[in-house]
């Protein structure tokens, strides 16, 4: 027995892994780490190219089926962790915001989890920003029963009632479809689960700040109360804890990364004056 039986449970060592937008931001940080936990294989789906140490870079337009199906084609043998962390914001429109960030990885999910053995995980990056799913279950229930591409983005522009922050919205469906999808998925032997980070100054901020407002932004990190906004390398662990071992009992949960964001807000501790 090792002198630190728990520091095992965190190894990647002889796993296979996949990471979508590895090329920077978060998926960056997350490939240096599992680099770190001695990763056997990493394989990146990016539309740009990764500059760390990857095995293998599959270029992948997320927003494009055929070039989703065709990065599916190319993985070969046995992926023990598909992290499915790639993502856009609203100002990219709710076609490709609703692609990107669901219909491609609910696709990937769908087409790779045959390849998946039994004790394998699919972790999505979400964010505390779908945390409103429960007034919109219906509706999003609604939605990803639509198992066509287009027919589920075509549902997406002709309903902008409920769509209204497709950024938002689109992480409500993620959160969701880790419900619906996990119970079966353990079935097979397989957890699924996402983490829902607060914002993270990564590359993508100017995207999010331009969409939701520097105020938003600045408010949401007030309201954590620890005086700064997360980097990548805060969101990087929380996502091999739950591709590995060590959270082999932990499945259909979508977990909070936020400094207490989501607590302050449900216990109506948040100071609203930010926003005045």
């Amino acid at each position: 027995m090792s002198a630190n039986p728990s520091s095992d449970l965190c190894s990647y060592a002889g796993k296979r892994v996949v990471v979508t937008g590895g090329a920077t931001g978060i998926g960056s940080a997350l490939v240096d780490l599992l680099r770190e936990h001695d990763v056997e294989y990493i394989t990146v789906l990016d539309i740009k190219e990764p500059t760390g140490a990857v095995d293998t870079f599959i270029r992948t337009d997320l927003s494009d089926p055929a070039s989703v199906d065709a990065a599916i084609a190319a993985l070969t043998g046995r992926i023990d962790v598909l992290f499915s962390n790639a993502g856009v914001a609203a100002n990219a429109g709710v076609r490709t915001c609703m692609a990107v960030n669901v219909a491609a990885s609910r696709r990937l999910a769908d087409g790779l989890i045959d390849r998946i053995p039994e004790g394998g995980t699919i972790v999505f990056t979400a964010s505390m920003a779908g945390n409103g799913w429960p007034a919109k279950l219906a509706e999003i229930n609604t939605l990803l029963d639509i198992a066509d591409w287009d027919e589920f983005l075509d549902w997406c522009e002709a309903h902008p009632e409920v769509v209204e922050d497709v950024y938002g919205f689109s992480k409500m469906c993620m959160q969701v479809y880790v419900m619906r999808s996990s119970y079966a998925s353990i079935r097979r032997g397989v957890r699924i689960n996402s983490i829902c980070p607060a914002p993270v100054d990564t590359p993508l901020m100017a995207d999010f700040r331009e969409s939701m407002g520097d105020k938003v932004i600045d408010w949401s990190v007030t309201v954590q109360g620890n005086g700064r906004m997360a980097v990548a390398t805060d969101i990087a662990p929380p996502l091999v804890f739950m591709g590995s071992d060590a959270a082999s009992f932990i499945n259909g949960v979508n977990l909070l990364v936020d400094a207490g964001f989501t607590a302050a807000m449900t216990t109506g501790q948040a100071d609203f004056s930010g926003l005045a």
